[in-house]
């Protein structure tokens, strides 16, 4: 089963329970390519998200565990963009709209009535220091350096953790997120209202 099938299946309605499982498969899958790549040669691949209107390719071995949307506690005095505090299984991950942060069309307003349909919560690798996970819209699958070509430079001053612009056989433009970069950028560290702003 392809990981599009499941996202697919996951997308159009099917059971809660049918959707767990799907994604519990999915998630077990890229748990075992992050395995394998210790024993094989290093292969570049990132999962594909969207975040507004906005693809995002985010490294695969950057990224950590993906889960359904779960309850989250909101936090006085923080930026519009952290969502909160939500307890993943046992550990406690703060959540960052990434279109938000990222000055999408959310940017200074906290989901109201709350996440869209299909929204996943995309952890970092703990590798990474960061005990953070970032609200995307959807899951679009995995991407691979064979499946893009690599767009022009990115335009004007762009963060430290945009990483380039890719394009795929669709013409569809993804921007490359530099997940450690990300977990040590100031403006994202910067939580508390008053704080450090992009």
């Amino acid at each position: 089963m392809s990981v599009a099938s499941v996202l697919r299946r996951g997308a159009s309605g099917a059971r809660p329970a049918a959707r767990r499982e799907a994604l519990r498969a999915l998630q077990m899958r890229l748990l075992e390519r992050l395995r394998t790549a210790g024993v094989e040669p290093q292969r570049r691949a990132w999962l594909a998200v969207e975040a507004g209107q906005v693809g995002y390719l985010l490294p695969l071995a950057e990224a950590g565990e993906i889960y359904t949307e779960a309850r989250v506690m909101p936090m006085p005095h923080t930026q519009p963009w952290f969502q909160g505090v939500a307890n993943l299984r046992g550990d406690l991950h703060g959540v960052v709209d990434l279109e938000a942060f990222l000055g999408g069309h959310r940017r200074g307003a906290r989901l109201a009535g709350g996440a869209p349909r299909g929204a996943r919560l995309v952890c970092l690798n703990p590798g990474l220091g960061a005990q953070c996970a970032l609200r995307v819209d959807a899951l679009v699958g995995l991407r691979h350096p064979e499946d893009l070509r690599a767009d022009e430079q990115l335009p004007g001053v762009q963060p430290s953790f945009a990483r380039r612009r890719w394009r795929d056989v669709e013409d569809r433009v993804w921007l490359e997120i530099d997940l450690a970069a990300l977990a040590a950028n100031d403006a994202f560290l910067g939580i508390a209202t008053g704080g450090s702003r992009r």
